[in-house]
This record gives structure tokens, sequence and C-alpha cells, in this order.
């Protein structure tokens, strides 16, 4: 379960004056859904996504993911916390070039101290699940089209089993057909592995196919829309 409670960012301009990146927001996402949040560029999507991850601390408000208050931790347990409790899902891929699929998968869960056979399992189970098999789990990022890279990054983002996902504009850099299919890559993932996944998009077509959509203009949360599908 996420839950942002009157979360609110302010940035100093070079003149001295103030911007409020993101304004008094608040919305839940329960377990199992997947969220996306749309905007223009500008609008603080980007920002609130970072402050979901811990990236960057808000300067009011609190973030609950899981029943735990982010804004009250600090230095090893926030690292903890990224590693476990957090899956990141970046537009460029960010996968290590000169470690296979299978690599990929596993170094994440190298950091949170799994051991390997148990790593080396998981990675090629979340894998499967991803569509990346057989020798393709041992291909390095280069030789994978740029939808299979991005389904190594999704595997890596579940690999600590992370009670919240992350995702900025994970369809970016791919086609529209190819888009869709990782959309709907993610929508089945949060439902077997009941993680909440919340995805910045500035596609509304992709939007309007997840569980709640959420709209941000200058730094406001200004419209809330749930799916009506079964």
């Amino acid at each position: 379960m996420l839950k942002v409670s009157n979360l609110t960012k302010e940035f100093k301009a070079g003149d001295g004056s103030t911007i409020t990146a993101v304004n008094d927001v608040s919305f839940a996402v329960s377990d199992g859904v997947f969220a996306s949040i749309i905007g223009k560029s500008g609008s603080g999507k980007s920002t609130l996504l970072s402050l979901l991850g811990a990236l960057d601390r808000p300067t009011s408000g609190n973030i609950e993911v899981a029943d735990k208050n982010i804004e009250k931790i600090n230095g090893r347990e926030l690292d903890d916390y990224r590693c476990h409790e957090i899956g990141f899902v970046f537009q460029n891929y960010q996968l290590i070039p000169n470690l296979t699929a299978r690599e990929n998968v596993c170094l994440a869960m190298e950091f949170a101290g799994v051991d390997r056979p148990t790593r080396i399992a998981r990675a090629e189970e979340l894998l499967d699940q991803v569509g990346i098999k057989g020798a393709r789990q041992l291909s390095r990022p280069g030789k994978l089209s740029g939808g299979e890279q991005q389904r190594v990054a999704i595997a890596r983002a579940l690999a600590n089993k992370p009670n919240l996902i992350l995702a900025d504009e994970p369809t970016g850099n791919l086609d529209d057909t190819t888009g869709k299919m990782i959309f709907d890559l993610l929508h089945q993932l949060s439902r077997k592995e009941n993680a909440t996944v919340v995805a910045v998009t500035h596609d509304l077509d992709i939007a309007g196919r997840t569980d709640m959509s959420f709209r941000i203009s200058d730094g406001k949360l200004v419209e809330t829309t749930r799916s009506r599908k079964k």
C-alpha cells in the first residue's frame, strides 16, 4: 500500500524566488494496483516520482509504503529501504552493458545479500516471466532489442520482491506496439507479485489502460481516474 499525504516539494530559484514543484499532493494506491501519473513537461510528475523513490526529500508531507513512513528513516535504513522495498524501471533501461541479462538481474539481489544459488534461480524465473528465455538470458544488453532490454529492466526491478515499483517513462524509447506490450506486462506483474506500480507516462492511451491515473498540473493533483474495467 502506498499512501501519500499533503506532499510538497519546494526549490529555490536562482533569483531567490520559491518554486513549488509538488504542491500538497495526497493519494493512495493499494497493493497489486497499477497507477499512472500524467502531466505536461514541468508539471512536477518526475519530481513526485523521485520523492516516492526516496531519491529526494519533500519539504513537507508524508509518504508511507507498506505502513513505513519513509520520511522518518535515514542512513543505512534508507539504503535498505531503497534496496528491498522499491524497484525502479528507467526509460533508458540502465542495464550494465558488460553483464548478461541474467547477471543484471542477479546484481540487484547481490546488493541485497541474497546467496548465489537463490539469485540465479530467482533471476531465471523472473526473466522467464517477462519473456526472456533460454540462451537470451545469457545475452548482453547490446545483443537485445529495446523491448527485450526493458523486459530485463523490469525483471531486475522485481528481483528483491519490492512493495513499490516506480517506472519513469518506461516506454519512451519504444515503438507504440512494444510500449503497449511493456505496460501490459507491468500490469500483469503487479497482480502476480502483489506490488504497487506507479508509472510516469506522457501517453494518454497507455495511461488509460492502468487501474488508476493521476493527472498533475503545476505541481497539483488535478484529476484522479479509475479504470472501469473488471
